[in-house]
């Protein structure tokens, strides 16, 4: 092996076979990567860095940190530099169990500090605005009722409900079978209400478009609506709500989260229901609900005005 690049294509295949990650996710580490080696290698024509190590020895701390700094001057948020930076560990703790070279530069190198950015979430009188708006007398409204209801119902991600099959569903249970990050799978329960929309839209309605597929939601060539297409189902029935603030099909997971927590709903059934591999991911719910506290408290308490 003359340069580490090479170990690019093997560490993906690694990632999507023995980790699961999605399509996107491995694609975007690649991209990672590449930049990575191509920083590198300008690095070394400008003369500021020697030419690149030997490939037992791979690229030390010195050079990872100029890489961030690159990368902070060029306007990246801590985020995105998060990802980046565990791309670089990733592979190089790749690099390091093949073999390839004797040590990962990363181990001493911090992520970055991130701020704390709380998920937008609709209040129970919004949802149940944005809820009543699809027609219900035709077709496409019926259809597009069942999906926001689904949405908020089982707290979907939009690619899991674009993906949910007729044999999926268990309407006489009561449960859907959903398929995660990851490949992982997970049933997710449904109310009575969300059971009999199903029903009556597979049963009179879904029909009518001439289903193609067995994909649940469909569109008028009767083939399975895209990620693109349920953003502007959303996107249309929340101005039509009266909803001016930026909002997502994520949305809907997000107050899923947040409305069972202000239930009383244990963190730990709420992280089963969202399918979150990691508790902390759910956590972050509860920052919601402390803010939304707050907002109360500074409006409401008699001496917050004074």
């Amino acid at each position: 092996m003359e340069h580490l690049s090479e170990l690019i294509d093997p560490w993906c295949d690694c990632l999507h076979a023995q980790r699961g990650l999605s399509p996107r996710t491995v694609e975007a580490y690649t991209l990672d990567m590449e930049n990575f080696f191509l920083f590198s290698a300008e690095l070394a024509q400008s003369g500021v860095s020697p030419a690149p190590p030997p490939v037992q020895t791979g690229p030390d701390e010195q050079h990872i940190f100029l890489y961030l700094a690159w990368l902070r001057s060029r306007g990246n948020t801590s985020p995105t530099l998060a990802r980046r930076l565990a791309a670089l560990r990733a592979f190089f703790s790749f690099a390091v169990e093949e073999g390839v070279i004797t040590a990962n530069p990363m181990t001493l190198l911090e992520n970055p500090k991130m701020p704390l950015h709380l998920p937008e979430v609709l209040s129970r009188e919004e949802m149940e605005s944005l809820l009543n708006q699809p027609d219900m007398k035709e077709k496409c409204g019926r259809r597009d009722r069942c999906i926001l209801e689904l949405l908020y119902a089982a707290g979907l991600r939009v690619s899991e409900l674009c993906s949910l099959a007729l044999a999926d569903l268990d309407l006489q249970r009561g449960l859907v079978r959903v398929f995660g990050k990851g490949a992982k799978e997970r049933l997710a329960p449904l109310h009575g209400l969300m059971q009999k929309m199903l029903d009556e839209y597979l049963r009179d309605w879904r029909p009518l478009f001439m289903p193609a597929g067995s994909r649940i939601f469909i569109n008028r060539s009767g083939h399975g609506l895209t990620r693109q297409y349920i953003w502007k189902i959303v996107k249309k029935y929340a101005l039509l709500a009266g909803i001016r603030r930026h909002i997502s099909p994520h949305t809907f997971r997000h107050s899923f989260a947040t409305h069972l927590l202000e239930g009383g709903a244990d963190l730990r059934a709420v992280q089963m229901l969202l399918g979150h591999a990691d508790i902390s991911a759910t956590e972050i719910y509860t920052h919601v609900q402390a803010e939304r506290l707050r907002s109360v408290h500074r409006q409401f308490h008699p001496r917050s005005r004074m």
